[in-house]
């Protein structure tokens, strides 16, 4: 089970570690983001402090309905107690986790300032 916060700006934060292949790590907050398919994204001063490697293009529809490209870089992240790779989507927004990462898993918000948020792996 991860918990989490609900920020003043009403955001479902939760804190992560993430590092590159050299064991280089950072620990930072991220916001929780339904609308995001994607894994985890992340700003490129973050992206180039890390060092991630690149690995490719993705294309993606913002809010809004337009259309963007953002370039893909791989990242370890410590998510539930386990390490594993994911693929980051650079974007100069805060971090933002989609999901892709909370596939499998139950999200609870409690919907106030300093509520909490508690993800845990759904049971097979």
């Amino acid at each position: 089970m991860m918990l989490g916060v609900v920020n003043a700006n009403c955001e479902a934060t939760i804190r992560l570690v993430i590092g590159n292949a050299n064991a280089q790590r950072q620990v930072i907050d991220a916001v929780i983001d339904t609308g995001f398919t994607g894994f985890l994204s992340l700003p490129s001063h973050l992206i180039s402090a890390l060092t991630l490697p690149w690995i490719g293009i993705d294309r993606g529809t913002l809010g809004d309905g337009s259309e963007a490209t953002f370039n893909v870089y791989e990242a370890n992240i410590i998510w539930d107690g386990q390490s594993q790779n994911i693929p980051i989507n650079a974007a100069e927004t805060d971090p933002l986790v989609g999901m892709s990462l909370l596939y499998g898993y139950n999200l609870q918000i409690q919907a106030i300032e300093g509520g909490m948020v508690k993800i845990e792996v759904l049971s097979p």
